[in-house]
């Protein structure tokens, strides 16, 4: 973030809207749950604005991962744990 601390953005299904749009994207660290449904628009929208079919998994967490829009998929089980390990490891190790 602008003021140098680190900005984490977990993405649950569905994300979708104004939300994806504005600061679900900005983390400094973004992850989202297995298949998750994240984007703007829904794909017929995209599909008639662009006049191009989309891939069938456009808008999945695991297309975005693909692509570099995110940097990790975690299932909700394993996300605190996952967490924990980001944020010991950008306070330089301190509990």
């Amino acid at each position: 973030s602008d003021a140098g601390n680190l900005y984490l953005t977990v993405l649950t299904n569905p994300t979708t809207g104004g939300v994806t749009a504005s600061f679900a994207m900005l983390g400094d660290i973004i992850i989202a749950e297995p298949n998750a449904l994240i984007g703007f628009a829904g794909p017929r929208v995209i599909e008639q604005t662009i006049r191009q079919k989309l891939p069938a998994n456009f808008q999945r967490a695991e297309y975005l991962l693909k692509t570099g829009f995110i940097d990790d998929i975690v299932g909700r089980r394993e996300q605190k744990a996952y967490l924990a390990r980001v944020l010991k490891i950008h306070s330089g190790g301190r509990s």
